[in-house]
């Protein structure tokens, strides 16, 4: 598969510094746009980068893309390097808030950062922000189970357990809180029954401490899957869980797969995501999870890149197709565009994503498509 052979590729190279350049119609030959993304192990932050430096290069600028393997000191040693390159705007996806004083230092250089689907907290060294519309991905995610399990018309008790994102991650509050404003109205009325800690929102630091996936890695979520089966869960059946990423989601399934409970894929529980990659495509397609909530990167790319030329030439960015609002990052509010993400399940996929041509036609067949 050409693109497993890519991420592979990319994967091995990354963990080595690796930087990927792209030609430019700048004959200087300096570097115009840096792009810095957090990691590899989930997957559309491959296809993320990749798409903007070729974005970018279509517009004629010097683009570099690098990768920090889930490493904040390496990701700002590579901040570090586009500045020592003469950056003139540097797109980046953060770990933590670790990043901060190399922002500091790219703002003295004078140059403009874009904060990309990570809001970079508690720092005003920025102006601008590109994502999709946080708190609807959780809403969906949400939405998704009470259609599912026909939450408005059950007689008896659902049982739910909740995963939240990482802790680092500013948008997996955004998530956690759009899907509970879905789910805590039921869950007051006993419809919905939480199987282990319950933050009613992510405020209760503690417990969601407790349900959260520390760097959103698929074998923490699934290490504790397996803990709440065989204590919190052993004496109930699940109907759902709440699962805020793909990978994730499919960590989850592997878990249940493995308990007597949910030995076949009717067994298994309503498990949802986010990302639409290609293994949940084919997950869903196979009734193991339930769905996911699709955010074309492709898009967001094409947005960010087109703030950045705006922002390069000198001109008041419009970006059709995104809501421009603000959000604050505890130091100052920041020019946020937002994008639509879409509810993806078995019913729609193909539309969605795969006649949408997200996926190449070598990638499909190896899900039968």
């Amino acid at each position: 598969m050409k693109r497993v052979l890519l991420i592979t590729l990319i994967a091995v190279m990354a963990a080595g510094g690796a930087v990927f350049a792209a030609g430019s119609q700048d004959q200087s030959g300096g570097l115009d746009i840096g792009i810095a993304m957090p990691e590899t192990h989930v997957l559309r932050w491959v296809t993320d980068g990749k798409k903007l430096q070729e974005n970018a290069t279509k517009l004629g600028y010097n683009a570099e893309v690098v990768w920090a393997d889930g490493d904040q000191t390496k990701q700002n040693k590579q901040i570090e390097d586009f500045i020592t390159k003469g950056a003139k705007l540097i797109v980046v996806a953060s770990i933590n808030t670790g990043i901060n004083t190399v922002l500091a230092d790219a703002a003295k250089a004078g140059i403009e950062i874009i904060s990309y689907d990570r809001l970079l907290m508690d720092s005003g060294d920025f102006n601008y922000y590109t994502t999709f519309n946080l708190k609807k991905v959780g809403f969906l995610q949400a939405t998704a189970i009470e259609q599912a399990l026909d939450l408005k018309n059950a007689k008896e008790p659902q049982y739910i357990t909740l995963f939240a994102g990482s802790p680092t991650d500013n948008n997996a509050y955004f998530f956690y809180d759009g899907a509970m404003e879905v789910l805590n109205p039921y869950i007051a009325s006993g419809k919905l029954v939480v199987v282990g800690p319950y933050p009613k929102t992510s405020a209760d630091k503690t417990n969601f401490q407790r349900i959260a996936t520390e760097g959103w890695r698929a074998e923490n979520a699934k290490a504790r899957m397996e803990n709440l089966l065989t204590n919190d869960a052993k004496d109930v059946v699940l109907d759902a869980v709440l699962a805020p990423n793909d990978p994730v989601g499919r960590a989850i399934v592997e878990a249940c797969s493995n308990d007597a409970k949910y030995d076949t894929i009717e067994k298994l529980p309503i498990i949802t995501g986010q990302d639409g990659e290609l293994p949940t495509v084919q997950y869903i397609l196979e009734n193991k999870q339930y769905m996911t909530v699709f955010k074309d990167s492709r898009l967001l790319a094409d947005a960010t890149i087109q703030l950045a030329d705006a922002i390069l030439k000198g001109q008041t960015p419009n970006i059709p197709g995104t809501e421009k609002t603000t959000f604050n990052t505890n130091v100052k509010d920041v020019t946020t565009y937002l994008l639509d993400p879409i509810l993806v399940t078995k019913d729609n996929v193909k539309k969605v994503i795969i006649d949408s041509g997200y996926y190449t036609a070598d990638e499909l067949k190896s899900i039968g498509q």
